[in-house]
């Protein structure tokens, strides 16, 4: 259908006046300093906007209608890095808020002269100001989006009477190669503390990564004692597998891709049953999680049949620690807490 919305900086370097002079030869102590390595693209990461360049203030996700009004449209649109952008058309919202998951439409484009025009076989769409322009194939105007921003509704949600408060913004004592700063903990930890069958509620930032790609951008995840992990991924507007934003690794993936752009705030609340071991130690029954993703069910007492590849605690009767990976690319993490439960 035609009528379907389908939806660098140039740093000049001066040139400096070279002296008539011969140059001083290097001294020993000059010789001995290493250079400083160039640090590769894939591996830039931005943990603020600041200083993130004009292409993060275009990603992001964007409602709006088209066809006169009749028809609500969502659209994800992602950085990839030297202005060019992916984007997701979603008929009737965007997920999780009203798209049918059965169709969407995918888009390419880049900026120039500050407009970002993005392309498919069904039209095209222009994004400027916070806009999205959307066009049929014919170039007659078919609707407009503005660009919004969703919170999780359970963002800075109130640990309840006997919770384990892991994390409230000040110290980091009940983890082991816990680091705070500005009130945030660093990726790569291990709580003090372990669980059985509980509760937790866990708030995550991704960087901006957006020359990375894959398991590269923006990865991490956490683990329900130790074993058995939530996938942490930059995996804004991709489809939601079992190694994304959401997946129970190498088990399931989310019902809905509900990742939000990097530098949002995200939350995780899960509940999590332990499994069950008879006298001898053999396991009786499979653990089971619930998770919510950004207060959306995406995963609903699904059977954990084994421990994660990659899990530092192996299945096994006693309790576990709440680990957060560090997969080599930066995150921030707070308001951590536990409430444990009966099994």
């Amino acid at each position: 259908m035609k009528s379907l919305l389908c939806i660098a900086l140039l740093f000049a370097t001066p040139v400096l006046a070279q002296d008539d002079k011969p140059k001083a030869k290097p001294t020993q102590s000059d010789k001995a300093k290493p250079k400083k390595k160039k640090q590769p693209k894939n591996k830039m990461a931005f943990l603020n906007a600041k200083g993130a360049g004009p292409d993060f203030a275009v990603q992001g996700e964007y409602v709006g209608a088209v066809h006169d009004g009749r028809e609500k449209m969502g659209m994800q649109v992602i950085a990839r890095g030297d202005g060019k952008f992916e984007a997701y058309a979603y008929p009737g919202g965007l997920p999780g808020a009203g798209w049918n998951q059965e169709m969407r439409l995918k888009f390419e484009g880049e900026t120039k002269d500050g407009v970002t025009t993005l392309t498919s076989q069904r039209g095209s769409a222009k994004i400027k100001d916070g806009n999205i322009t959307g066009y049929n194939t014919d170039g007659d105007k078919i609707g407009d989006l503005k660009k919004v921003t969703r919170k999780s509704p359970t963002l800075g949600k109130k640990p309840p009477e006997g919770a384990v408060v892991l994390f409230d913004g000040k110290s980091a004592d009940l983890w082991k190669n816990g680091k705070v700063i500005n009130g945030m903990l660093k990726e790569g930890m291990t709580s003090k503390p372990t669980f059985g069958s509980c509760k937790l509620h866990l708030e995550f930032m991704l960087s901006y990564m957006p020359y990375a790609r894959g398991q590269g951008r923006s990865n991490s995840g956490c683990y329900m004692q130790g074993r058995y992990e939530t996938q942490i991924l930059d995996s804004f507007g991709l489809t939601g597998e079992q190694n994304e934003c959401g997946g129970i690794y190498g088990i399931a993936k989310p019902k809905v891709n509900m990742c939000l752009p990097p530098l949002s705030w995200q939350t995780y609340d899960i509940e999590f049953r332990a499994a069950k071991f008879d006298k001898s130690g053999k396991k009786t029954e499979d653990a089971r999680m619930t998770v919510r993703h950004n207060g959306v069910l995406i995963h609903d007492k699904v059977k954990l049949t084994k421990s994660t590849t990659a899990s530092p605690v192996k299945e096994g009767t006693e309790q576990g620690p709440i680990y957060i990976q560090n997969h080599g690319n930066p995150l921030r993490f707070r308001n951590i807490w536990v409430e444990p439960i009966e099994g």
